[in-house]
Protein backbone atom coordinates (compact mmCIF):
# COMPACT_ATOMS: atom_id res chain seq x y z
CA UNK A 1 0.00 0.00 0.00
CA UNK A 2 1.52 3.61 -1.03
CA UNK A 3 0.81 6.83 0.22
CA UNK A 4 -2.16 7.65 -1.42
CA UNK A 5 -3.86 4.30 -0.62
CA UNK A 6 -3.48 4.70 2.59
CA UNK A 7 -4.93 8.15 2.78
CA UNK A 8 -7.93 6.93 0.14
CA UNK A 9 -8.58 4.06 3.02
CA UNK A 10 -8.37 6.60 5.93
CA UNK A 11 -10.24 9.08 4.54
CA UNK A 12 -13.12 6.30 4.06
CA UNK A 13 -13.03 4.51 7.61
CA UNK A 14 -12.91 8.09 9.12
CA UNK A 15 -15.45 9.53 6.80
CA UNK A 16 -13.31 12.81 5.79
CA UNK A 17 -11.70 13.84 2.41
CA UNK A 18 -8.90 12.44 1.13
CA UNK A 19 -7.38 16.68 1.69
CA UNK A 20 -7.91 15.80 5.74
CA UNK A 21 -6.65 12.54 5.35
CA UNK A 22 -3.49 13.79 3.48
CA UNK A 23 -3.26 16.65 5.96
CA UNK A 24 -3.58 14.89 9.12
CA UNK A 25 -0.84 11.68 7.82
CA UNK A 26 1.37 14.74 7.12
CA UNK A 27 1.09 15.96 10.78
CA UNK A 28 1.62 13.02 12.51
CA UNK A 29 4.81 12.04 10.09
CA UNK A 30 6.39 15.48 10.98
CA UNK A 31 5.47 15.56 14.67
CA UNK A 32 6.91 11.89 15.27
CA UNK A 33 10.10 13.21 12.78
CA UNK A 34 10.61 15.90 14.91
CA UNK A 35 9.79 14.41 18.67
CA UNK A 36 12.48 11.73 17.48
CA UNK A 37 15.10 14.00 15.99
CA UNK A 38 15.60 15.84 20.00
CA UNK A 39 15.98 12.32 20.82
CA UNK A 40 15.18 12.98 24.62
CA UNK A 41 11.54 10.69 24.69
CA UNK A 42 10.00 8.42 22.80
CA UNK A 43 6.81 8.22 20.69
CA UNK A 44 4.08 5.75 21.81
CA UNK A 45 0.42 4.81 19.82
CA UNK A 46 -0.26 2.71 22.89
CA UNK A 47 -0.89 -1.20 20.92
CA UNK A 48 0.65 0.26 17.45
CA UNK A 49 3.85 1.68 17.35
CA UNK A 50 6.58 2.81 19.24
CA UNK A 51 9.76 5.30 17.78
CA UNK A 52 12.50 6.44 20.07
CA UNK A 53 16.10 7.38 18.83
CA UNK A 54 18.95 5.19 19.39
CA UNK A 55 22.73 5.90 19.88
CA UNK A 56 24.77 3.45 17.67
CA UNK A 57 28.66 3.62 18.79
CA UNK A 58 31.69 4.06 16.59
CA UNK A 59 33.08 0.80 14.76
CA UNK A 60 35.87 -0.85 12.66
CA UNK A 61 34.55 -2.12 9.51
CA UNK A 62 36.26 -3.52 6.52
CA UNK A 63 36.28 -2.28 2.96
CA UNK A 64 34.09 -5.03 1.00
CA UNK A 65 36.56 -4.83 -2.19
CA UNK A 66 39.92 -4.11 -0.57
CA UNK A 67 39.75 -5.76 3.13
CA UNK A 68 41.46 -2.57 4.69
CA UNK A 69 39.74 -1.57 7.54
CA UNK A 70 37.41 1.70 7.94
CA UNK A 71 36.17 3.83 10.95
CA UNK A 72 32.44 4.46 11.06
CA UNK A 73 31.69 7.54 13.05
CA UNK A 74 29.18 7.09 15.76
CA UNK A 75 25.70 8.19 14.84
CA UNK A 76 21.75 8.11 15.54
CA UNK A 77 19.32 5.60 14.06
CA UNK A 78 15.43 5.32 14.85
CA UNK A 79 14.19 2.30 16.41
CA UNK A 80 10.43 1.21 15.37
CA UNK A 81 8.98 -1.30 17.89
CA UNK A 82 5.66 -2.55 17.22
CA UNK A 83 2.94 -2.97 19.53
CA UNK A 84 0.43 -5.87 20.65
CA UNK A 85 -2.53 -5.03 18.30
CA UNK A 86 -0.06 -4.91 15.59
CA UNK A 87 1.61 -7.94 16.41
CA UNK A 88 -1.60 -9.87 16.81
CA UNK A 89 -2.87 -8.72 13.62
CA UNK A 90 0.60 -10.01 11.72
CA UNK A 91 -0.64 -13.41 12.84
CA UNK A 92 -3.60 -12.74 11.67
CA UNK A 93 -5.77 -13.71 14.32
Amino acid sequence: MNRSELVAALADRAEVTRKDADAVLAALAETVGEIVAKGDEKVTIPGFLTFERTHRAARTARNPQTGDPIQIPAGYSVKVSAGSKLKEAAKGK
